[in-house]
């Protein structure tokens, strides 16, 4: 699959998946913000800053994990035939984004599976985090929004899984980038455009249409393998 399109299906993918986010991370935000001293969080200009360097931090931590999936997707493909590995990434990788459109439309809830299973590794991280509370600096709120990206999180994890059939750890990193701008609209925003953005992204047939755009990216992609199977020699 290109390169650009599977960028715009990871940032669709974040984005119209902002109903989750909010619902899940949305209350993570809010309860940082109220945990900064009041001359801050009175100020918008002054809370500013502690949003951005939570998200970047955040979107960072996606990269990092995408990176390290993508790389190991390539250890695995080069210790096999290098072309029948890439074939089989590619059929993984379109079957994530299948699943990842049906969810985004609402015809499918497996994703939830995925999101349990994260929930071994951040029992381990939960402990640190605490630490980190309250935020009283920039420089506190990057360590806990880095923290705050390994949160259990069902479209994360598939992201990643999908990173796995990307082939490198370049193209992983860039699959978790797309997805992480995606998710800043409704996070960044959480006053009155995120709640329109939302009412917006709940409508059916925003989320059928969405959903079926990544879905065919996905078909797109795990048919590509067999493609000269279909064509014959002249």
């Amino acid at each position: 699959m290109p390169t650009e399109a599977s960028f715009v299906a990871a940032f669709l993918v974040g984005l119209l998946g902002g109903v989750h986010c909010v619902g899940m991370c949305g209350g993570i935000v809010g309860a940082l913000t109220f945990g900064l001293p009041a001359e801050i969080r009175q100020s918008p200009g002054k809370v500013f800053p502690y949003l951005v360097a939570y998200n970047l931090a955040r979107i960072s931590a996606y990269v990092v994990a995408g990176a390290l999936m993508g790389g190991l997707g390539w250890l695995a493909a080069s210790l096999v035939a290098l072309n029948a590995a890439q074939q089989v990434l590619q059929v993984i990788a379109g079957l994530f984004m299948v699943m990842l459109g049906l969810y985004l439309a609402g015809w499918w809830t497996g994703l939830a599976r995925v999101e349990q299973a994260g929930g071994v590794i951040w029992r381990r991280i939960e402990p640190f985090a605490r630490t980190l509370l309250p935020v009283k600096s920039p420089r506190q709120a990057l360590m806990l929004g880095f923290v705050w990206g390994w949160l259990p999180c069902g479209l994360v994890y598939s992201v990643l899984i999908w990173a796995l059939a990307s082939g490198s750890p370049q193209q992983g990193a860039l699959l978790l980038l797309g997805f992480g701008l995606g998710t800043l609209p409704n996070l960044m925003l959480m006053g009155v455009f995120a709640a329109q953005l939302g009412r917006f992204l709940r409508q059916r047939w925003v989320r059928a249409l969405a959903g079926g755009l990544v879905a065919l990216f996905g078909v797109y992609t795990l048919l590509t393998p067999f493609s000269g199977l279909f064509i014959r020699p002249s």
